[in-house]
């Protein structure tokens, strides 16, 4: 386990570097937020589909195919039943402040930290199983996520769902693989070649967002603790303990435990902000759940390998 812990955080701290290097062109001005939204989308409606179709460029099987959908029900699982812990455990007087904290522990970074450390230290098929966790999670953003945070069903919409970037690429990745179609090199090499970018443009990002944090308050929030205990071990150590009962493919469950032990998603902030929730909340959870993950998340991963 020793072995394993160190590799992890080793991994984990090189992801925190190039966060470090976002929070010092927030902090000089290299940064801002005209051009983080930029970086953003080219991440999302570019980088994003190409990871997806560049994990599922793999030879076809039945074998595989039985592990998609274990994977697709595990990730499933683990984020319904994130809902339920995440209602159960944070409440708060304040509606506004619910729904953040809620909304902060159920959903994790899964996409922007959570690839590039799957790929690190699994390979391929880590990348791959967590491109499908990635799927999974962004049909549960945009469905439960978007209404929860909203309060209206009304918000609910299959074309936003349909065009949903990860989802978009997920689709045509799995057209692509039960087709059994091999992109040819002029293609498959710069769609690779794109999608090695998920790994410096959304650690830069973040450390954008660090960068404009108040940690000061963040870290006397008592309401930040519990979200903080939620999201980095109570979600991630009982997924792991779960999928190794039922005797889950190691691959998935490591993979499965680097995007639940993540910290908090971004888009917290984003659906905070754009439905009137307690944005410096939602930033709070953001930057002390980062934070804290460079401990936690070794020790987690670490832990789900030794099962």
């Amino acid at each position: 386990m020793a072995e394993n812990f160190i590799m992890i955080t080793q991994q984990v701290l090189v992801l925190f570097v190039l966060i470090a290097v976002g929070f010092l062109c927030g902090k000089k001005g290299i940064l801002n937020d005209s051009s983080s939204r930029r970086i953003t989308d080219i991440v999302l409606y570019v980088v994003t589909p190409c990871v997806m179709i560049t994990a599922f460029q793999r030879d076809f099987s039945f074998e595989l195919v039985g592990k998609i959908l274990t994977a697709i029900l595990c990730a499933a699982i683990i984020l319904a039943g994130s809902i339920l812990v995440s209602v159960l455990v944070l409440r708060d007087k304040d509606e506004s402040r619910k729904k953040v904290l809620q909304f902060s522990a159920i959903f994790s970074n899964c996409g922007f930290m959570s690839l590039p450390l799957q790929k690190a230290i699994l390979g391929d098929d880590g990348w791959f199983y967590g491109s499908i966790f990635v799927a999974v999670f962004n049909i549960f953003v945009w469905t439960y996520g978007l209404v929860s945070m909203s309060g209206d069903k009304k918000q609910l919409s299959l074309k936003k769902l349909a065009f949903n970037p990860g989802i978009f690429g997920v689709v045509v990745a799995i057209i692509l693989f039960v087709c059994k179609i091999h992109l040819p090199y002029i293609i498959s090499q710069p769609i690779s070649y794109l999608s090695d970018l998920n790994t410096p443009l959304p650690m830069l990002i973040i450390g954008f967002y660090l960068s404009k944090a108040d940690f000061k308050k963040a870290f006397t929030d008592i309401g930040i603790y519990a979200a903080v205990v939620v999201r980095l071990l109570g979600i991630p150590v009982a997924s792991a303990i779960l999928m190794s009962l039922f005797r889950v493919d190691s691959t998935i469950i490591v993979a499965f435990i680097i995007a639940s032990s993540a910290p908090t998603a971004a888009t917290t902030t984003m659906f905070a902000a754009k439905y009137s929730r307690d944005v410096d909340l939602s930033v709070g959870v953001v930057a002390s759940t980062t934070v804290v993950s460079v401990i936690t998340m070794p020790l987690v991963v670490a832990f789900s390998q030794m099962l």
